[in-house]
This record gives structure tokens, C-alpha cells and sequence, in this order.
């Protein structure tokens, strides 16, 4: 069990409440999650105050015209965390829930996982609260390029660089990017990743993230003699990570017995038909309806007998109302900061293997990080190429924090904060304080 967590800087001052581990949330889970780390620093402790405070936060009001003539506000975010490693690099959500504590934390998980896969970047996260769903196309084009107008003074190629997140895509990014690149005067496409292939998208962007959970999911299942071919899997959230983690895992030998997704939960003992459910989602927008599965409740999700569960949806969904009804051997974290501090000892207690968010979703970011280099230098890597760049990263990653975690007998979360917080506080201490 963790410490009481900090809630005061180094010469005694109390934080403001916004940055207090106190506060409910997911800035409060980050915090918690450092303090646990800080006993592993050696001497970069001196600088760990670091992580605790986000270098930039930007908050704007994103107004604009709606199709029936009336004006209406919207509040947006984009939060740098660190950049003491390279420029900032995180996604954009449009969520009805975003908060500037949400935003914040995952600009802060964003620097964690950058430095745990060793790409050279620092920690962003950016969000406008709406239900986008409520705009027709051409409001969300409006919000979307005023949004980028407003953060136009901190983003860019070598600044910050912005990617799809929950609710934003490639078009998004598109009108991103051209936005952008129209207040500068020149084309800028590294300003953004996840673009369209035509824009200087990266072949295997789509994919990335998935592909990343079912890597370091393999390499951890090797570790722990689980045999995928005999795997259950549970999935939660079906979108564009959790959708193609349990295609691959599928394709691996495992059984997918349930998936979770906004509308409901499906649940088939025997194993779901994937290619006929990822054609039934697509063509549907949900997995609800699809036969022969039955539906089941959302909350008896918790209760399925599976030996991998991914939660791939939004935060704080396994908590210590739930950690203690999950069957499951290994927890692959798909979506960012879905496990609370609490549940997680709950899980260690129970020799649940978690595999965190910080290295289990990094495959986005890093072929992010490989769209980002080919805009640089104008060429461009076939898919296969890409798919053996990540696979080889992911696991060189997930080996050294195995080790790590073997070393000091902590959990692959500690492990994965130990190797990427003294990745950050070192560069900071290289690079000294100016002025």
C-alpha cells in the first residue's frame, strides 16, 4: 500500500487544490501513482517534484456558430505536462465528461508512457467537453478548427503534437492539420498524427494501439506460462483498440466469451465469431444484437469467467467496488487509467497480473512517433515495416520493465513509472533550470 500521498511542494507550501491527490479524480489516481515511484528515484528524487506539476495548461473557450443561426460555447483544454524529453505529444478527446483534472492526468500518463517506450517526447493531452454527437458534421468542423485556432499558440511540429483521442479521428485531424497549417502559411503536416494516408497518415496508425495491447498481452502470457491458444479473453469497450486487440488475440487461438461497448454487454462461453461481430459493429454502431450471443448485464461483466480481461473504454472503471470480482489471471489496460490505486492492490493481492495503460496502449503513440519522423523527411515505411518496428519496441519495453518489477518485487504499473520517471527527471537534471 502507497504512502499518504503529498500535498505539499518541497518547502512546505500546500499545492493549490486542483493539484492535490486528495481530490477525487483522475489527477488524484496520477499523484498517487507517483508517490508510489518516488521511493525507487535514487537521487532524482531532489527533482520529483517535477512530475506533480504540468509545465502549461491552457484553457479556451472554443465559441461557435450552430447550423440554426444561435451561438454556442464550448470549453477546451490542452494540457503539457513535460517536456523535458521532446516536444509534447498526446491526443484530443470531445467528451461530455472532459475535465481539466482528466486532461491533465493523461497528459501526465502520456509523459510516462513515452519515456516507458523511450520515445523521444514529452507529455500533452487536449479535450473539449461536448457530446459531439449532438453537432451535424459541419458544427464539428466549425468547433474543431476553432478549437485549433485557440491552441494554435502552443501546439506545432516541434512543440506539441496533437492525435486522435476518444471521439476524434482522422478527419478531425485533417481539419486540424489545415487549420494549422493556414494560420502559419505553409503546410504543416507533422503538427498532427493520426491523419488520413493522404495527408501523411502513417500506414498501420489504426491499428497501432491494438496491435500494442496484444503484443506486450503475448510477451506477459509467455512470461507467466499462459497458453493463448487455450485464453479466454473479455473485452471492454469496442472501439478502435479494444476492437482490434480482440481480433488479434481471435486470430492467436484465444476465445473472446464477452465484449462491453456503450450500449450493452454480450456474452458467448464458446467464443464469439469475430470477423462476423466486428462486421456486425460496424454496420450497426454497437455488438447488441448480434447472435447468437446472449445479453447479459453491464455490471455482470465483472463476473465472466475469462483468464484476460481489457478494459479499453474511459477511466476508473475497475475500482474496489469490482477489483475483487474479476477472474481473470491478466489485466491488459486499453484504455488510459481505467484501474484505480485501490483496485490495484486489490488485484496484486489476488496475483492478478496488470499490465498498465503507461506500456500496454503505447503502440499508438509510438507509430504517432513514426508518422511524426516520415512527415519529416517525406518518406514513408510500408506497413509491414512499421508493424516490426512496433513489435520490436513493444517487447524490448515490456522485457526491461519485467525485469525492473522482478528486481524490486513491485507491480509492472511501479516498474513501468520507476523506468520512465527516471528517464524524465534525468533529462531534467541534464538539462538544468533556466533561468
Amino acid at each position: 500500500m502507497s504512502a499518504t500521498p503529498s500535498l505539499s511542494g518541497p518547502s512546505g507550501h500546500a499545492l493549490p487544490s486542483y493539484l492535490q491527490a486528495d481530490q477525487l479524480g483522475p489527477w488524484g489516481i496520477y499523484l498517487q501513482q507517483v508517490d508510489r515511484v518516488i521511493p525507487y528515484l535514487g537521487h532524482l528524487a531532489r527533482w520529483a517534484e517535477t512530475l506533480k506539476r504540468p509545465k502549461r495548461a491552457l484553457i479556451v473557450d472554443v465559441p461557435i456558430e450552430l447550423d440554426n443561426g444561435t451561438i454556442a460555447h464550448f470549453e477546451g483544454y490542452r494540457v503539457q505536462h513535460n517536456t523535458s524529453r521532446g516536444p509534447g505529444k498526446g491526443g484530443v478527446r470531445f467528451h461530455q465528461d472532459v475535465t481539466l483534472s482528466e486532461v491533465m492526468a493523461l497528459s501526465a500518463w502520456m509523459s510516462v508512457k513515452n519515456a516507458a517506450v523511450n520515445v523521444p517526447y514529452g507529455g500533452a493531452k487536449g479535450g473539449i467537453r461536448v457530446d459531439p454527437k449532438t453537432l451535424s458534421r459541419g458544427e464539428l468542423e466549425r468547433m474543431t478548427r476553432r478549437y485549433t485556432s485557440e491552441i494554435g499558440i502552443i501546439i506545432g511540429p516541434t512543440k506539441d503534437i496533437p492525435a486522435p483521442d476518444v471521439n476524434t479521428n482522422e478527419q478531425i485531424m485533417a481539419w486540424m492539420m489545415d487549420t494549422y497549417s493556414m494560420n502559419q502559411g505553409a503546410t504543416a503536416t507533422g503538427v498532427v498524427t493520426g491523419k488520413p494516408i493522404d495527408l501523411g497518415g502513417s500506414l498501420g496508425r489504426r491499428e497501432a494501439t491494438g496491435r500494442g495491447v496484444f503484443t506486450v498481452g503475448s510477451e506477459a502470457a509467455r512470461h507467466i506460462g499462459m497458453d493463448l491458444g487455450q485464453a479466454r479473453v473479455a473485452v471492454q469497450g469496442f472501439g478502435n483498440v479494444g476492437s482490434i486487440a480482440a481480433k488479434l488475440f481471435a486470430q492467436a487461438g484465444a476465445r473472446v466469451v464477452a465484449v462491453q461497448d456503450h450500449a450493452g454487454t454480450i456474452y458467448q462461453p464458446a467464443g464469439l465469431d469475430l470477423p462476423a461481430l466486428l462486421a456486425h459493429a460496424a454496420r450497426e454502431g454497437t455488438v447488441m444484437g448480434f447472435q447468437p450471443a446472449e445479453t447479459i448485464a453491464n455490471d455482470s461483466f465483472w463476473d465472466v469467467d475469462c483468464d484476460i480481461l481489457i478494459p479499453a473504454a474511459l477511466e476508473q472503471q475497475i475500482t474496489a467496488a469490482n477489483a475483487g470480482r474479476i477472474k481473470a489471471r491478466m489485466v491488459i489496460e486499453g484504455a488510459n487509467g481505467p484501474t484505480t490505486p485501490q483496485a490495484d492492490d486489490i488485484l496484486q493481492e489476488r496475483n492478478v497480473l496488470v499490465l498498465p495503460d503507461v506500456i500496454a496502449n503505447a503502440g499508438g503513440v509510438t507509430v504517432s512517433y513514426f508518422e511524426w519522423v516520415q512527415d519529416f523527411s517525406s518518406f514513408f515505411w510500408s506497413e509491414d515495416e512499421i508493424n516490426a518496428r512496433l513489435v520490436r519496441i513493444m517487447k524490448e519495453a515490456f522485457e526491461g520493465i519485467w525485469n525492473v518489477a522482478q528486481q524490486h518485487k513491485v507491480s509492472l504499473r511501479t516498474a513501468t513509472f520507476i523506468v520512465a520517471c527516471q528517464r524524465i527527471l534525468h533529462a531534467r537534471e541534464l538539462r538544468g533550470l533556466y533561468p
